[in-house]
Order: C-alpha cells, then structure tokens, then sequence
C-alpha cells in the first residue's frame, strides 16, 4: 500500500509541477524528486522482497497504509524545511532596509 500511496503522490505532484513550471517558487521540482525517489526505492524494496521472500509485491493493511502515510508526511516535511531555508517569497528572510 505504501508503494501505491508514495506512487499517487509523486503523480499528483509531478503534474502540479508541470502546469507551473515557469514559475517554481514553491520547489515542486524538489517535492516531485523527493517523491519520486521514494517511490523508485520502495519499488526495489517490493521487487527484491518479491523475488528474495516470495511473499505478497502489494500489501494492503492497515499498518502497510499508516507506513504510506508516514513516509508521505516524512517526504512534505522535507520539502517544507527546503522552502523554508529558501524563502521564495522573502518572509523570514527579508532585508532589514527593505519596506514592505
């Protein structure tokens, strides 16, 4: 499930990356990355477990979902600190001589 949930959000955030591509001041290049890595890396885990084990490639329960949902909360809390840092809108880090 988590590979499935990771997988959705990497869509999703792919194609809102994509319409507003010109101006990515919200680094949803950086969260597309994020997320597709992730998502490519629990892809091998799901393969390699596969053929290594032989048990089940998708595991649908409540713990595999809970998983999904921490790695994706893990993943905006990443691209949240990289916004931060970077400031695309000048709030934390805003000149002093500078008016608002």
């Amino acid at each position: 499930m988590w590979l499935i949930i990771l997988s959705f959000a990497a869509v999703v955030t792919t194609a809102l990356w994509y319409s507003t591509a010109e101006d990515d001041k919200y680094m949803l290049r950086f969260l597309s990355a994020v997320l597709w890595g992730s998502a490519i890396m629990v892809l091998v885990d799901h393969v390699m477990g596969y053929l290594m084990e032989g048990g089940e490639f998708i595991e649908i329960s409540a713990e595999a979902t809970v998983l999904g949902f921490t790695l994706l909360i893990a993943a905006l809390v990443v691209w949240e600190i990289a916004l931060l840092l970077k400031d695309p809108r000048g709030v934390l880090w805003r000149k002093r001589g500078k008016s608002v």
